[in-house]
């Protein structure tokens, strides 16, 4: 299935791509394109669209992205829960310092995106860092 959100991606357009391939759907082909693009991509190839104005898959109320998608698809896993509060936190600017991992994570971001502007590119990158994440997640979740 094609999924479709906002080119120059950051922190939850690469957590969501991460999330939907890992826990939803396996075969996912993500499109980058600028925002203004999107319903027309939507209605040209069918794509779902995530992290987008007016998306169901977006932000909602003070959820991201991310937390909206492990809702939807009423994903229940202890360690993507906790990985769920770390996204937020470093997506949304002004809880950046709720959570300690947070700024680490958006530090990893812009890093990545200067290194890779790419946004493919960027993305697979990316990927290691949340299995890795998740997994030190599971782990927390699993001492309690």
């Amino acid at each position: 299935m094609k999924w479709v959100t906002r080119s120059h991606v950051h922190v939850d357009r690469i957590a969501c791509p991460w999330l939907i391939s890992r826990f939803v759907d396996s075969d996912a082909e993500f499109l980058f394109v600028p925002a203004g693009q999107i319903q027309k991509v939507v209605e040209e190839t069918g794509a779902i669209p995530f992290d987008a104005k007016q998306a169901e898959l977006g932000h909602h109320g003070n959820k991201c992205s991310f937390e909206t998608i492990v809702e939807h698809f009423g994903l229940k896993d202890k360690g993507l829960l906790r990985l769920a509060q770390i996204v937020h936190s470093a997506d949304i600017g002004a809880d950046l310092n709720t959570d300690p991992v947070a700024i680490g994570l958006e530090a990893i971001a812009v890093g990545y995106s200067l290194r890779f502007p790419d946004d493919l590119e960027n993305l697979g990158r990316q990927f290691d860092v949340y299995d890795a994440l998740y997994s030190w997640c599971r782990l927390q979740v699993a001492k309690g």
